[in-house]
């Protein structure tokens, strides 16, 4: 039976704080479950933008994008804070966490450009295309969630 350090406790913690944490709630307590929803609420709203409301839609994903920056900012000062607890395969683990967040931000981040750029002939494929790297993106901070 393996044994767990102490830092798997700190850093589940530091990730339901991360996942809890929401700009957009006024709340001064505001649940996982919050964050998920304001999340589909996100994404099905950029769903149903037409090109002409281009300006809301690159406005709301510029939001949703900035939330994401500032909660993987936590993540990473919460870790950096509890490096020294953890052990090796921990460490590793929180790496990967870090660097699949990352990449999807940064593809989510492509079609936001693409929100702003596109044509009005791209608009849907550009819209879908964003729509669904969110998803892929939510799901992973769900995942980290579940695996810390």
């Amino acid at each position: 039976m393996k044994t767990r350090t102490p830092a798997f406790p700190a850093l589940a913690l530091a990730l339901v704080a991360l996942l809890a944490a929401s700009p957009l709630s006024f709340a001064a307590e505001t649940t996982a479950k919050d964050v998920a929803r304001k999340a589909d609420d996100t994404g099905r709203a950029i769903k149903d933008y037409t090109v002409a409301q281009r300006d809301e839609a690159t406005k709301n994903a510029k939001a949703a994008l900035d939330d994401v920056d500032r909660r993987i900012g936590r993540l990473e000062r919460k870790l950096d804070s509890e490096w020294e607890k953890m052990d090796q395969a921990a460490r590793k683990r929180a790496r990967a966490t870090l660097n699949a967040l990352r990449r999807e931000r940064n593809d989510t981040a492509e079609w936001y450009g693409g929100l702003k750029h596109s044509s009005a002939e791209s608009w849907e494929q550009v819209k879908t295309g964003f729509v669904k790297s969110y998803e892929v993106l939510k799901e992973s901070f769900r995942k980290a969630r579940k695996e810390f």
